[in-house]
């Protein structure tokens, strides 16, 4: 079933959008930042804008993705945002980098519930969940899954990264996840060939990435390994599968069909964009998903 997904995010907020920006809420500050897919103009004007941000992200003309923020004298380099996962409260730091992120996609809590409502009922079927997320970045996914009782391994090649959702995870009051700094396909690999198997597999593959070691991702062209290693690592039955393509251009029809031609048929699945409406209204997205159960 093809769907948009907005998650209730009481500590987020799109407030405005165009002329390939946006305006949003972070707990009690505003940022500022460039967004490609916001083509068409702002509802609010510029000086409201001005008055509004907390932190702007200014890009440096010699590069198409770095830049730096500039900060209104209140505004903190770090803070902290709640999210209410099914009755867990998963708090997760917040950072200015200078690639233009915070350390949190808001729109992937959606994907979140999906993922703890699905291990809670994979124990509730009396199965015990074991989850492996891939390209986790700070870990919300990771999160959810540890929140409903699952048993999460956490992979990322950038060991800055591991180490901040390490503190997500103490900051969320929860423990015992399994930390590895590796390229994600490499432990793929490795995992096939050891006969490892699990109950859900999280994918949040960037477009272009380097690992732990140098190794080169690029997505089209890593993709369909990704998916035929994760076939083999996913259980036959009672299992689940999250994708995420950031990539512009990729659409969820393309995800679905790459899955099911290295899965098979799955028993059920919903696919579309993952998105987040401003005050006027205007709905922009913020990435395509994926989600199959067997």
């Amino acid at each position: 079933m093809q769907e948009q997904l907005t998650p209730r995010f009481a500590d987020y907020e799109l407030i405005d959008t165009g002329d390939f920006e946006k305006l949003e809420r972070f707990g009690p500050y505003v940022t500022r930042r460039p967004e490609p897919q916001a083509i068409w103009r702002r509802s609010l004007s510029e000086e409201e804008w001005r008055r509004m941000a907390d932190a702007s992200f200014l890009r440096d003309a010699r590069s198409e993705e770095r830049g730096q923020w500039s900060l209104r004298p209140r505004m903190p380099e770090r803070w902290t945002v709640g999210y209410d996962c099914g009755g867990t409260m998963l708090r997760m730091r917040l950072g200015l980098t200078s690639f233009k992120h915070v350390g949190l996609f808001p729109e992937q809590a959606a994907n979140w519930d999906f993922i703890r409502d699905s291990c809670a009922a994979l124990r509730a079927d009396g199965l015990a969940p074991r989850v492996l997320n891939l390209f986790a970045y700070t870990g919300g996914a990771t999160l959810a899954a540890r929140a409903a009782g699952a048993e999460a391994t956490h992979v990322d090649s950038v060991k800055q990264v591991v180490a901040w959702a390490r503190e997500n995870m103490e900051a969320s009051g929860l423990e015992g996840v399994r930390w590895i700094v590796e390229d994600a396909l490499r432990f793929v690999r490795r995992e096939v060939r050891r006969g490892s198997r699990y109950r859900g597999i999280i994918l949040d593959p960037p477009a272009y990435g380097r690992g732990a070691n140098g190794e080169r991702w690029i997505l089209e062209e890593n993709i369909c390994e990704m998916l035929e290693c994760c076939a083999r690592l996913l259980e036959p039955a009672g299992a689940f599968l999250v994708l995420n393509l950031y990539s512009m251009g990729l659409s969820s029809t393309l995800a679905r069909t790459a899955v099911r031609q290295a899965f098979g048929v799955p028993r059920g699945e919903q696919y579309g964009e993952l998105c987040f409406a401003d005050r006027a209204g205007k709905v922009l997205p913020l990435g395509t998903y994926y989600r199959m159960t067997r």
